[in-house]
């Protein structure tokens, strides 16, 4: 039984950075991160794969980074040059597949989310 729990998120100027944070226990290999603003359908923000690779959307691209710390069983999304359209609830996402994806239908396991507002 997998179980995701996510800290992190708040309020923050444009511009501005936080990060995410993202407790993983049980069984799983790879890990991503998603989000879904108001009115919006959830979109895949960054995957990591057990072997380390990474897959991120082109908005996140070279703004978020995706980490995880093993000995802390933790994942890590890095936001910097936040915008107003990073306003989002942010969910992680776990699975035992061995690759990396930011689709939301390679994941079977989600947590409860931590909201994201950028004004």
């Amino acid at each position: 039984h997998v179980q995701l729990v996510e800290s992190g998120g708040g309020s923050v100027q444009a511009g501005g950075s936080l990060r995410l944070s993202c407790v993983v226990s049980g069984d799983h290999r790879m890990v991503a991160w998603f989000r879904q603003g108001p009115g919006r359908t959830r979109e895949g923000v960054a995957g990591l794969g057990d072997d380390g690779s990474t897959s991120y959307a082109k908005f996140a691209e070279g703004r978020f980074t995706i980490s995880r710390d093993h000995d802390k069983n933790t994942l890590y999304l890095q936001m910097t040059k936040l915008e107003p359209g990073d306003s989002a609830m942010y969910t992680c996402a776990a699975s035992r597949g061995p690759y990396t994806s930011i689709y939301a239908a390679a994941y079977n396991n989600w947590g409860q989310g931590t909201q994201v507002t950028v004004s």
